[in-house]
Formats: structure tokens, C-alpha cells, sequence
């Protein structure tokens, strides 16, 4: 396990037991052997190679960053000017950006090694990793499943050992949900704490980058590299400083943690049930307080968000007209042919679906029923949050209501994939952070995940709860070449 942890990666390029050229050759490898059983990537970075030799004499040169020299994937929708963006969709297959995401940047600054774009439910939109239209991507613990979405292509390369972190990008779970569904770590950071400068839109005011791997600890180092502002994205807020490395330790005693009674009843699987109740002993056990509660307000969190994050995606989507960049059908009579012909052949089933929601939804007559609505059962849920906040350092939850689904199950109804969102959209919905890791395993062999919940910029304090639980357990250091459930 530890070889493939960033830390334990880090670790041997210091003592001088591995050069960055060596181990992405190696991650290299392995990817061109395996990766056809599970479809992670999308593009494969033709310059890896060239990139690490050159990290290997700013090494030699005195490079000390904790992602110096180590590889890391990147979702297909965080914008590089080196190989194509395409969110999976068919509609920018080919688009290369003019620029890079200010996460790129801040990577290749911290001398971290691009192994290439991870598939990706098509625009974000999805939670299975099936909308792509390059194909679908299989869970490595089980390719029947799927690896949740819509990081999925993220989540299965860092579980399939194809890459040792990986950056996602989270609207309504799409990092914390695969993770669950992979057996991985990962966190959704408070909104403005990363640039969404070069991450295509899907919900301008839900999206945020953040990191996926197999410890909390691999996620604070690259989170410590990638959080910061931006005067390119106006919603990256100013003085963010956390303290990831003073948060590594496991001392949790007297931290009050809530545990929502309503987020345990009917809908939830029973073995996913008894898997978080258990680590609320396990956090007991290390001098935390559990305390249970009633949280109001989330049986309405599931709609509002569709209709918000379906309105943003009607807007966000509006520049890809067939004229700008991407897809140019071959045969148009007119302006107006030209456009319904590349965004109905361009999208697929799911974005056209979402779009036509977010349209009617702000369209005359209706604006004021759905979307002035939701926004205001926004404001309720963020109120709800805010009184628990007062009361708990965090909050201890369910990611998704079952272990990873079948292939094909969620594709054929749209609204249950929807409701597996249940436990992940309010997050977005009041911008607070929010970490997944694995606490168990179904019957099945099936990872199990948990999510910690935190108030607005205590990303650092939820890091530090998420690493004590993992210094006292082993969920996070099963790999799906052990398939022994315990």
C-alpha cells in the first residue's frame, strides 16, 4: 500500500531509491497494460516522460514541494494546453485549450507529472461515469460496477493503481461518491478555496476542484498545493492558509461530532448503516463526542439542486453553438439548423435531458415556481447547517445509500440515479467542505464510504479528523487485488 501513496512515493524520491523518469515510466506501463480493462483514461500524456526528467533535475536542484516528482491524473474537464479537454462529450472531442487551469499551473510549480485526462461522466453530468461518450469506465473492484460518478475515470485510476492521486471535480458529489464506490479518499473543498479558472462550467456556483487518493494525508498535500486565490476566478476567495500539516495527527479528544438521525432511516442499505455506526464507535473510542441530531430540510435538497445546478448547466452549456470551438456538423441549411444540429448531435441523452430541465426552469412563467423556489430552500438548508455548525466540529454521514451499482442499472432510471445523490448535493448547495473514506465493506467485497462534513474553511480540521481515523484502521489500505472483505 504505501508505494502507492504520494507520501510513500515522495518518501523514495528523496532517499534517491527512484527518479520521477523511472516511476512515471512505470505508471506509464502499467496504464498501457491495464488500463483497457477499466477505460480511467481518456488521453495518455505523450510528454510524461520529458516532463519527469526535467522534475528530475529541479530535484537534483533543490525542488522539496510534498508532489515534487510524483505523477498525478486529472479529470477531463480541467483545461490543458497540451493534450485535449473534452469533458467526454462529444461535442469538444479534439479541443485542445489555449490555456491551462491555474490547477495545472500550480502543479506543474509544485513539480508534480501529468499522466494524461481521466474519463468523466459527460459535462460532470452523471453519477456513474456512464454518460461519457468515449465509453464507459468499470470499477476495479468489480468491472460488472460501476466507479460512481463523475469522477469516475479519477477514482478507478487511482484505485486500479494507474496513478497515485488524481484530481476530480465535485457539483454534487462527483468526487466524494466515487470514492465511496472505489475504497479511496477524497475531499470536496469549501467553495472559492481552489480556482475554477480552466475547470469547464457545469454549476458555476456548485463546482470545485479537489483531490482523490488513497489517504487523507495525499489529499491535504495536494490540496496544500492547489487551494490558494485567484485573481482569474472571481469566486476564489482571498487569505485562504490552511494548515494541513499541523492538522496531521491524531488527536481528536473533546471534538464533537453529530451524527443526523434522518440520514440513517429508510433508504439506506442496512450493511452501510451499521459500516457508519461503527466508525462513530471507532471516533468515540478516540475521545471524540458523538451526539445524534435531526437535520432539517434534506428531504428538499435533492430537487432544489437539480433544478439549480440544471439551470446553471442551461447557461453554462449555451457557448457550444457549433461556431466557436468544438463540434461542426457536416450539412446545415441555415444559422439556425446549424445550431440545433451541433448541440443535438454534439450532446448526449443526459446533458440534453439536464439542459431542457434548467431551461424550462428559468423560462417566463416558470422562473419564479422552481428556481426562485430552490434558491430559497437553498437558503433554508445553508440556515440548517449553520445551527449544527454551532453545535459540531463535524458532521458524520452516508456518501450514497448503496455500495456501486451494476452496470447499466441507474442508465435505465434517471431519477434514481438523481436520489443517489441524496446525501452529497447539499453540500454544494452552501459551499462547505466535505471528505469521503472508506469505513467497510458489503457482503459483496464492495467498498463502503463515510463522509465528514465541516463548517465553511475548516477543510484543515476535517483533514485532521479523516487522518486520525485512518492512523487507528486499515479501510484505506485494501486495493482491489485484495478482495477479502472484512
Amino acid at each position: 500500500m504505501q508505494e502507492q501513496t504520494a507520501k510513500g512515493l515522495r518518501e523514495k524520491l528523496l532517499a534517491g531509491e527512484i527518479t520521477s523518469a523511472e516511476l512515471t515510466e512505470q505508471y506509464l506501463a502499467k496504464i498501457a497494460a491495464e488500463d483497457a480493462a477499466y477505460h480511467a483514461y481518456n488521453t495518455v500524456n505523450e510528454a510524461a516522460k520529458t516532463r519527469a526528467a526535467e522534475v528530475d533535475r529541479q530535484l537534483m536542484a533543490g525542488l522539496n514541494t510534498p508532489l515534487a516528482g510524483v505523477p498525478i491524473a486529472v479529470k477531463d474537464n480541467i483545461a490543458t494546453e497540451d493534450m485535449p479537454t473534452t469533458c467526454s462529450s462529444k461535442i469538444l472531442q479534439g479541443f485542445i485549450s489555449p490555456y491551462n487551469a491555474t490547477v495545472i499551473d500550480k502543479l506543474a510549480d509544485a513539480g508534480a507529472v501529468l499522466l494524461g485526462k481521466t474519463n468523466m461522466d459527460e459535462f460532470a453530468m452523471g453519477s456513474t461515469t456512464e454518460t461519457s461518450y468515449t465509453g464507459v469506465t468499470k470499477n476495479p473492484w468489480n468491472t460488472a460496477k460501476v466507479p460512481g460518478g463523475s469522477s469516475g475515470g479519477s477514482a478507478a485510476a487511482v484505485a486500479a493503481g494507474l496513478a497515485p492521486v488524481a484530481l476530480g471535480s465535485d457539483t454534487g458529489g462527483s468526487i466524494r461518491q466515487p470514492c465511496a464506490y472505489c475504497g479511496l479518499t477524497g475531499i470536496k473543498p469549501t467553495y472559492g478555496a481552489v480556482s475554477r479558472y480552466g475547470l469547464l462550467a457545469y454549476g458555476s456556483s456548485l463546482d470545485q476542484i479537489g483531490p482523490i487518493a488513497h489517504t487523507a494525508a495525499d489529499c491535504a498535500a495536494v490540496l496544500q498545493v492547489i487551494a490558494g486565490h485567484d485573481e482569474k476566478d472571481s469566486t476564489s476567495a482571498k487569505n485562504v492558509n490552511f494548515d494541513f500539516s499541523g492538522a496531521l495527527n491524531d488527536n481528536i479528544v473533546g471534538k464533537r461530532i453529530g451524527l443526523p438521525r434522518n440520514y440513517l432511516g429508510e433508504g439506506l442499505n442496512a450493511e452501510i448503516r451499521a459500516a457508519i455506526l461503527a466508525a462513530a464507535e471507532q471516533f468515540a473510542a478516540l475521545g471524540a463526542e458523538i451526539e445524534e441530531f435531526e437535520m432539517p430540510m434534506m428531504d428538499y435538497a435533492v430537487p432544489a439542486y437539480y433544478i439549480i445546478a440544471s439551470a446553471e448547466a442551461s447557461s453554462n452549456l449555451s457557448r457550444y453553438d457549433g461556431i466557436k470551438y468544438g463540434y461542426h456538423p457536416e450539412s446545415f441549411s441555415d444559422l439556425e439548423d446549424l445550431y440545433l444540429s451541433a448541440r443535438s448531435e454534439g450532446f448526449g441523452l443526459e446533458v440534453k435531458r439536464r439542459v431542457m430541465l434548467g431551461t424550462f426552469a428559468l423560462s417566463s412563467g416558470y422562473y419564479d415556481a422552481y428556481y426562485q423556489k430552490a434558491l430559497k430552500v437553498r437558503a433554508l438548508i445553508r440556515q440548517a447547517f449553520d445551527a449544527a455548525f454551532g453545535k459540531y466540529d463535524a458532521i458524520l454521514s452516508p456518501v450514497a445509500p448503496t455500495t456501486a451499482p451494476n452496470l447499466g442499472e441507474s442508465l435505465s432510471d434517471p431519477l434514481a440515479m438523481y436520489l443517489s445523490d441524496i446525501y452529497t448535493v447539499a453540500v454544494n448547495l452552501v459551499g462547505i467542505p466535505a471528505i469521503a473514506l472508506p469505513c467497510g465493506f458489503d457482503a459483496a467485497g464492495m467498498p463502503i464510504g463515510m463522509q465528514l462534513l465541516g463548517a465553511v474553511w475548516s477543510d484543515d480540521k476535517l483533514v485532521n479528523l479523516a487522518h486520525a481515523y485512518q492512523m487507528h484502521t486499515d479501510w484505506h489500505e485494501y486495493v482491489p487485488t485484495h478482495k477479502e472483505a472484512k
